[in-house]
């Protein structure tokens, strides 16, 4: 009976927790990923490659330690950190058909991709406050977004994105995989594992759509209100040419936005009100969405911000 037992315990523990999962790269496209994988990987090393410069520039040049490149620095960091946690796997899936991932491996990938997901959209919407300050309260936008203040701003942005993403990883730890390990995805995506549950993942589920919500819908709603008023200030100026100028230093923001948020809601919704998307069409977006705005985000803001072209040019 004690052995019984004791088997039975093991095979419990064995399905709970699968010692690996099995990522599949991008449904429908295994023979095509290994040459998918070239364009994926200059993507990350220009995204690396402009981060670090931006990086360098902003902490060596006194002048830039304005909140507009304070908050381009926080961006910068979290681009290399949410590229850097799934791209070196995704090139050994598509490269070497490496695609085992230990189970609590696959939980810290989820974290970090989840996690700065969450700082990348709270940076976004700090630097449209920022944007808003700056031309509807140009008189007091040093001294309510002084420095300590955007180190407060960023790093509560940090502390909110540990704080809503740690539940994922604990709720998925208790639940049951029985014999399905095989993601069908290029990187451990909340709910592609939820998907592979065998128990009640209701609420995974519930907690997921909150998270989301309580991330992607404030911050949206904010950058919203933000650009709105930004609108109504500009188009009461007089002169054009200030009303263009005003204009032309919200248009980088405004792309990175678009360039973030538009394949971030495609997957978010995908995910739940998809079903008749391929798959193949769903995990590519999955992985430009974590590519496309680290790689764009140095090549928008250095080549349309002279005082950062200025100091590209001299490096």
């Amino acid at each position: 009976i004690i052995e019984s037992n004791s088997f039975m315990s093991l095979n419990s523990t064995a399905f709970s927790h699968p010692p690996y999962f099995l990522l599949v790269g991008i449904p429908g496209l295994e023979k095509e990923q290994f040459w998918i994988a070239f364009p994926f990987c200059i993507m990350y090393a220009i995204a690396v490659l402009g981060n670090i410069i931006l990086l360098l520039i902003i902490k060596t040049e006194p002048s830039l330690h304005e909140p507009m490149y304070l908050f381009l620095a926080m961006l910068a960091f979290t681009d290399l950190v949410l590229s850097t946690s799934m791209l070196p796997k995704m090139l050994g899936i598509f490269w070497l058909g490496s695609g085992e991932i230990g189970f609590l491996s696959c939980l810290t990938q989820l974290f970090f991709i989840h996690t700065f997901s969450s700082v990348e959209s709270g940076v976004l919407m700090a630097m449209a406050l920022d944007r808003y300050m700056a031309i509807c309260r140009p008189l007091r936008h040093s001294s309510i977004l002084s420095v300590p203040a955007v180190v407060t701003l960023g790093s509560l942005v940090l502390v909110r994105g540990v704080l809503l993403v740690s539940p994922f990883c604990f709720l998925l730890h208790r639940l049951p995989f029985c014999q399905h390990h095989v993601i069908s995805h290029s990187y451990c995506e909340h709910m592609a594992v939820v998907k592979l549950a065998c128990g009640d993942t209701r609420v995974n589920v519930m907690y997921g759509l909150f998270a989301a919500f309580i991330v992607t819908g404030s911050d949206v709603i904010l950058i919203s209100v933000s650009y709105t008023m930004i609108l109504r200030v500009v188009m009461r100026l007089s002169s054009r040419e200030a009303q263009l100028k005003s204009f032309s230093t919200c248009t980088s923001h405004i792309c990175v936005i678009l360039a973030f948020y538009v394949p971030a809601l495609f997957t978010f919704l995908t995910h739940r009100f998809g079903q008749s998307i391929p798959p193949h069409i769903h995990i590519m977006v999955a992985n430009l969405y974590l590519l496309v705005p680290p790689m764009l985000n140095p090549i928008v803001y250095g080549v349309r911000n002279k005082k950062l072209w200025d100091r590209v040019v001299l490096l």
